[in-house]
C-alpha cells in the first residue's frame, strides 16, 4: 500500500504540478493508468455536452466551450495541486461571461480571461490559497443558487423555442424579453427538450455506469432527426442551424472539425463584430470582469477541490491549484478557449469512475479532443432544446434548494441576511455585486459580533483570588477579547466614569490576543486622560502581538507614566510595592 503524502508546506513559492509529483512519486502503475483512463472517457463523454452548452450560455459558439475542456482541462489536470480536479467551463461562469460576450464580444471574453489568468497566478504565487476559506458559507450559498435562478430561467429562450431578437443584458430586462416573445413558442422544439429532461431524471434511476447526458441527447437527437422526416413542418432548431463559422473563405454550419489552434485574442471580433483594438481604454474596461472572473474562479475550483478531498481522501495544495488554474486561463484564449475553473460535478463523476491521478482529467481532455476531430459534423445535429434542458438539469442541482431552505429556516438573523442580499443582487445584478456586497456585509457584522464579545469590565475588590485586597485606591479592569477598530473605542469607553479617589489602574490584558492601531490609540487617549487625573496605569499580562505593537509605538519610554508586565502576578507584585 502506498503511502500518502501531506502537500507541500513551503511558505516560499507553491510548487506547479503538485498533484502529479505526490502521484508519480507514490509509484505509478498500470492498474493506475487503466482506472484513469476509464475514468477519463466517462468523464469526457460527460464534459462533451455541457462544454458545448456551457459556451452558448455564456453568449459564444459551441466550439470555444470545447476548446476550454481540452486545453485548460489538459493543462490544469497536469499543473494543478489536486489529483482528481476535473477543470473546464462551467456554470457558475455563465452569469459573468454572457455579460462581458454580450458587450465586448468573443474577442473581448478571452482577453479578459487571460487577465484573469494572471490575476489567479499572483494569488498562487501570493499564497493566498487559503484565504478563500474565509469567504462566508451565506455568502457562497446566496450566489450559487442565484446563479442557478439565473441560468434556469435563460434556458426557457432555446426550451420553448422562442424567438428573441436580442437577449438584453440585464436579468429583469430578460425575463420581461422572454415574456414578450412567448407567442413566438415552438411545440417541436418544447417536446424534444421535454423529452431530453424526461430521460436526463429517468435514465439516472436505471443506471449510473452509462452517463444520462449521453443517452438524453442520443434519444432526443435522434427523435427529432426522425420526426423532421415523417412528420411536414416538424423542426427544431439545432446547433447546426444556429452556428456558422468561416475556413479560408467558405461558410460552413455547425463546428469546426479542427483542434484547438493558436490565435491572438485581441484580433477576435468584439462587441461590434469588428476586430478589437487592443488599447489600454481596453484594458482597464475589462479590468472589473477579468477580477470577477478570477475571484469566482479562485472560489468555485477551492470549493471543488475540497469536495474532492472529502470524496477521495487526499488533500489539495490551494496554492498549486490557484497557480494551475491561472496558467490554464492565460493559456486558453490563445487557442480560443474562454474561463475555466474546477467543476464540481465533472470532479464528482471522475471518482466515482476510479480516477487515480491527474492523468484521468488530461485523458477527459483527449477524449474530448478526439470528439471534436471525428464526430463534429455529428455533433451540428444536437437540438439547441436539449442542450437547454440539459443546463436546467445542471441549475437544478447546482441550486441548493434544499440546503438554502435549511439556512432560510436555522441561520442567525445576521447571516439570513447576508444569504438573501447575495441571492438577491445575484439574480438582479450580477455576481460581482452580490460577492463584493456580501462579504463586505458579513464583515460588518462580523466586526458587531466581535465588538459585542469584547469589552472592558471592573473588576471586584478581591480579583481573581488573590491572598490579599489590592492597595487603597487602585482598581482592576479585566479587559477581554482582541482590542481592534470594531471594540476598542467602545471598550474604552468604561473606564471613563474612573472614581476620583483612584491612584492607579491596573488593566488585566491576558484576554487580548491581538491589537491594532486603533486599539493602540485608543489606550492612549485613555492613558493622556488619566494622566491628567494623575492616575498611573500598569499593564498587565500582556501577551506577545500587543507586546510588539507597544514596542513599535515606542511605549517602552514612557517610563514614569505607564508599567508594561508580560506577567500578570509582577505586575500586581509591582502596584503593591508602589502604593502600599
Amino acid at each position: 500500500m502506498s503511502r500518502r503524502r501531506e502537500p507541500s508546506t513551503d511558505p516560499r513559492f507553491p510548487r506547479p504540478a503538485q498533484a502529479l509529483r505526490e502521484c508519480l512519486a507514490e509509484g505509478y502503475r498500470l492498474a493506475d493508468l487503466r482506472a484513469d483512463l476509464m475514468a477519463g472517457l466517462v468523464v469526457g463523454v460527460v464534459a462533451l455536452p455541457l462544454s458545448m452548452a456551457l459556451a452558448i450560455a455564456s453568449g459564444v459558439p459551441p466550439q470555444h466551450g470545447l476548446y476550454t475542456a481540452i486545453v485548460a482541462g489538459a493543462v490544469i489536470a497536469l499543473l494543478g495541486g489536486s489529483r482528481v480536479q476535473v477543470s473546464g467551463p462551467t456554470a457558475a461562469f455563465v452569469v459573468v461571461l454572457a455579460p462581458i460576450a454580450h458587450r465586448f464580444g468573443v474577442g473581448g471574453l478571452m482577453l479578459a480571461t487571460l487577465m484573469a489568468g494572471l490575476l489567479l497566478m499572483a494569488m498562487g504565487l501570493a499564497r493566498m490559497g487559503r484565504l478563500i476559506e474565509f469567504v462566508p458559507h451565506p455568502v457562497t450559498t446566496g450566489f450559487t443558487s442565484g446563479i442557478a435562478v439565473v441560468i434556469g430561467v435563460l434556458q426557457v429562450k432555446d426550451l420553448l423555442g422562442l424567438t428573441v431578437p436580442e437577449m438584453p443584458e440585464h436579468f429583469p430586462d430578460r425575463v420581461v424579453a422572454l415574456v414578450r416573445a412567448l407567442p413566438s413558442f415552438r411545440l417541436a422544439d418544447f417536446l424534444v427538450g421535454a423529452l431530453t429532461l424526461t430521460v436526463l431524471f429517468a435514465w439516472r434511476k436505471v443506471t449510473q455506469k452509462v452517463p444520462a447526458a449521453l443517452v438524453a441527447l442520443l434519444v432526443a437527437g435522434g427523435a427529432a432527426v426522425l420526426l423532421a422526416r415523417l412528420v411536414p413542418g416538424f423542426e427544431v432548431a439545432t446547433i447546426g442551424s444556429r452556428f456558422q463559422y468561416v475556413v479560408r473563405g467558405v461558410t460552413h454550419h455547425g463546428i469546426p472539425q479542427l483542434p484547438p489552434l493558436p490565435v491572438l485574442p485581441w484580433r477576435l471580433p468584439g462587441g461590434d463584430g469588428q476586430p478589437l483594438q487592443l488599447s489600454f481604454d481596453l484594458v482597464r474596461s475589462l479590468a472589473p470582469s477579468a477580477f470577477a472572473i478570477a475571484m469566482l474562479g479562485a472560489i468555485e475550483s477551492l470549493l471543488s477541490a475540497v469536495v474532492a478531498d472529502g470524496m477521495s481522501g487526499h488533500r489539495h495544495d490551494p496554492d498549486a491549484e490557484l497557480l494551475a488554474q491561472g496558467t490554464g486561463n492565460l493559456i486558453v484564449p490563445f487557442f480560443g478557449g474562454i474561463a475555466a475553473t474546477g467543476a464540481i460535478a465533472r470532479t464528482a463523476t471522475n471518482i466515482r469512475s476510479g480516477a487515480r491521478s491527474p492523468f484521468a482529467a488530461l485523458v477527459h481532455a483527449v477524449v474530448v479532443l478526439l470528439a471534436v476531430l471525428l464526430l463534429a459534423p455529428l455533433l451540428g445535429y444536437l437540438p439547441m432544446a436539449s442542450l437547454a434542458a440539459l443546463l436546467l438539469l445542471v441549475a437544478w442541482n447546482m441550486s441548493e434548494r434544499e440546503h438554502f431552505a435549511h439556512m432560510v429556516r436555522v441561520a442567525p438573523r445576521s447571516d439570513l441576511l447576508v444569504l438573501l442580499t447575495c441571492f438577491g443582487l445575484t439574480v438582479v445584478f450580477d455576481m460581482v455585486v452580490s460577492v463584493s456586497v456580501g462579504v463586505v456585509l458579513a464583515s460588518l457584522l462580523f466586526l458587531r459580533r466581535m465588538s459585542e464579545v469584547s469589552g472592558i469590565r471592573l473588576v471586584d475588590e478581591h480579583p481573581f483570588g488573590l491572598d490579599r485586597p489590592l492597595p487603597k485606591g487602585v482598581v482592576v479592569y479585566e479587559v477581554a477579547g482582541p482590542l481592534f477598530f470594531g471594540a476598542a473605542r467602545q471598550g474604552m469607553a468604561a473606564l471613563a466614569a474612573t472614581d476620583k479617589d483612584v491612584r492607579a489602574v491596573l488593566l488585566d490584558l491576558r484576554s487580548v490576543p491581538a491589537m491594532d492601531v486603533t486599539g493602540l490609540v485608543a489606550l492612549e487617549s485613555t492613558f493622556e486622560r488619566l494622566e491628567r487625573a494623575g492616575v498611573f496605569v500598569i499593564l498587565a499580562g500582556v501577551q506577545p502581538q500587543p507586546l510588539r505593537a507597544m514596542a513599535r509605538a515606542g511605549w517602552r519610554g514612557r517610563r514614569g507614566k505607564v508599567a508594561i508586565y508580560r506577567s500578570f502576578e509582577r505586575g500586581v507584585e509591582q502596584v503593591r510595592r508602589a502604593f502600599e
